[in-house]
């Protein structure tokens, strides 16, 4: 009799959906995500509910709908945008032996975890500079005045800027960054505009010799994804690492985190645990082109063609840019940076 009971509790909360299901609320935008959610599924029978849209509105919807929320996992690129979700409280503590031993600290919190890696790195034109000045760049080396009108790079609005520069900050304190800042304004090819992909454009068209954006898009390109052209420029510029002989590559991370309020807290764990799964990870590295968590998994061959075993800035914790993106923010629109 015991059994039985014990039996139909387990259909009723089947029928409820208590147990079957999650609700992701992620601004990531690829297509191929959700070819990962339904191998989730097939794996473990919990169905994902998708929200789609911007970090920021997410994060407001999740704050408006309190209490009554049914989100499970809010999923965002940029430490920057989970900081902001953890500030605002809509992030609860898990106990997850897989994450916590499958992450290295510093692309971690105690409430979100990263699951893919970018670096922000430096596009340039091989017949306006050399391979070997390009392999020597600092970040730090931008603002000197023999690049002035040869660097493309997005605005001060974009978050991926702000969290660089709010590393800069965390390296190499606010005075420094204040004069990096004018510096870079200086050395602006344009005012800025676009996205990664239009400055890495810029660089193929010759409007500037160098551009600043994450790593992924140059594959995106390679990949034909993105038509012809854009493939065709892709194949005009290289790709160098930046701070190699010091500190590493500026590393950011997609990621996410169990929501406060989740319904479907034991569920949501699988689902990030199983984002750090060698099955996700080869999925992510082939399809949006980001690096992988995982040591034991290869990046893509249109990325890692660029280099593997470049040095990665693992001594800045990523979530230290949140902390400091309001400083940096202030000081770019200080130097006038658009």
């Amino acid at each position: 009799m015991k059994n039985l009971f014990i039996f139909l509790a387990a259909v009723l909360q089947i029928n409820l959906g208590l147990a079957s299901e999650i609700n992701l609320y992620t601004s990531r935008h690829y297509a191929s995500d959700f070819d990962l959610y339904k191998n989730f599924t097939q794996k473990t029978g919990i169905k994902v509910n998708v929200v789609s849209g911007n970090a920021k509105a997410l994060e407001k919807r999740i704050l408006a709908e309190g209490k009554k929320s049914n989100a499970d996992v809010f999923v965002a690129a940029d430490a920057g945008n989970l900081g902001s979700a953890q500030a605002k409280g809509i992030f609860k503590k898990i106990n997850s032996k897989i994450l916590n031993q499958k992450i290295p600290e510093n692309f971690r919190s105690e409430y979100w975890y990263g699951f893919a890696k970018r670096a922000r790195v430096i596009f340039y034109n091989p017949e306006a500079v050399s391979e070997n000045e390009a392999r020597n760049l600092n970040y730090e080396d931008l603002s000197n005045p023999k690049y002035k009108s040869k660097i493309a790079i997005r605005s001060s609005g974009n978050i991926y800027n702000q969290s660089l520069v709010a590393s800069l900050i965390v390296n190499n304190g606010k005075s420094k960054v204040e004069n990096w800042t004018k510096g870079i304004v200086s050395n602006m090819a344009r005012d800025p505009m676009g996205n990664d992909r239009a400055q890495i454009i810029a660089v193929a068209a010759g409007k500037a010799d160098l551009a600043i954006a994450n790593s992924y898009y140059i594959a995106l390109m390679l990949s034909g994804k993105k038509g012809p052209e854009q493939k065709l420029a892709a194949n005009k510029v290289k790709v160098a690492f930046p701070n190699q002989g010091n500190r590493g590559t500026h590393m950011n991370i997609s990621g996410g985190g169990v929501v406060k309020t989740s319904p479907n807290t034991n569920n949501a764990i699988k689902f990030l645990e199983f984002l750090l799964s060698e099955e996700a990870q080869q999925h992510i590295v082939h399809n949006t082109f980001e690096y992988p968590m995982l040591d034991s998994v290869q990046p893509n061959s249109l990325i890692s063609k660029f280099g593997t075993s470049f040095k990665q800035d693992t001594d800045t914790d990523v979530s230290a840019y949140f902390k400091n993106q309001k400083e940096a923010l202030s000081l770019m629109k200080k130097a006038g940076w658009k």
